[in-house]
């Protein structure tokens, strides 16, 4: 039974990807819903949220040191959809505080979970951008009564084909670990963001500002320190892999090798690992189109 319904998912989807291929970002934005911005405890530390819209939700967890004001626009799509989005701040930006050293990705997840506690969110689809991957998968299995599929976008999954010998989140890290770099000259910072995250002739410096250094190495902890069997495989809630065309970090099609019919691939054209401000509106369709599909309704 449960295979029929990822299968059902993935045709429905065929037809949205197919649009987000064309690549277009000429609709007029919708007006955007009114932004809540909140503290929400988590023991000693604390999470500040962004909420906006109506409905079923949609948890967006951003990429490697960067925030939640990446899918500013990404979230007024969804909410112009019918969707109630919330985003947290990693520690360490905006207002988000927590231990930032001898961290595990359970940390970050149990952040998330304070969240999704406090605004009651029951069991959610969970959007994890690139690094954001991560806690999502790591939130899926340890909070399973929170996560009811998860979308990993841009996401470097951490394994890879038999036989590869790459090294595990490998890919690129100079460029990575540069683009956010502020005492790097300018120029080199541009030509990082370029080979890291941007597809050929999008603008590469609206991320030259919107880093998190101490987030950023804060996350790398964690990620380092917490074994990739005990996340990977996000609990058994169905999957998204929502590739960029242009991706130079992540190796397509390994999620879907390993984990069979739980995925359904899709891709968003002209757009790179950056994906949220080259391709928002596409980014936001695909998202909206399948957790329709997940949450059944219309």
């Amino acid at each position: 039974m449960m295979k029929t319904r990822y299968q059902w998912v993935a045709a429905v989807l065929t037809a949205v990807f197919a649009t987000c291929a064309l690549g277009a970002q000429a609709d007029a934005s919708p007006e955007p819903a009114r932004v809540q911005s909140k503290i929400i405890r988590n023991g000693s530390g604390q999470v500040e949220t962004l909420i906006q819209g109506r409905g079923p939700v949609i948890v967006i967890l951003p990429s490697l040191g960067r925030s939640a004001t990446d899918y500013d626009q990404v979230a007024v799509y969804l909410a112009a959809e019918g969707f109630r989005v919330i985003r947290p701040f990693p520690r360490g930006s905006g207002q988000s505080r927590g231990a930032m050293t001898g961290v595990t990705l359970h940390d970050f997840a149990a952040d998330v979970a304070a969240v999704m506690d406090q605004e009651k969110t029951g069991p959610a689809i969970v959007v994890g951008h690139a690094w954001g991957s991560q806690p999502a998968r790591m939130l899926a299995v340890d909070r399973p009564d929170l996560v009811k599929a998860l979308v990993l976008a841009a996401a470097s999954v951490g394994k890879f084909p038999p036989g590869s010998k790459e090294k595990s989140y490998g890919r690129l890290v100079e460029a990575i670990n540069g683009s956010g770099d502020p005492t790097l000259p300018e120029a080199q910072r541009l030509s990082y963001l370029k080979q890291a995250f941007f597809a050929p002739g999008n603008d590469a410096r609206v991320w030259l500002s919107g880093w998190f250094p101490a987030t950023h190495h804060a996350q790398a902890e964690a990620r380092d320190h917490t074994p990739i069997d005990s996340y990977y495989y996000g609990g058994s809630v169905p999957i998204l892999d929502l590739r960029a065309q242009y991706d130079t970090v992540v190796i397509p099609h390994v999620l879907k090798a390993l984990l069979g019919t739980r995925v359904t691939e899709g891709e968003i054209a002209n757009a790179g690992h950056a994906m949220a401000p080259e391709q928002p509106l596409a980014m936001s369709k695909a998202i909206a189109t399948y957790a329709r599909q997940i949450y059944q309704t219309k």
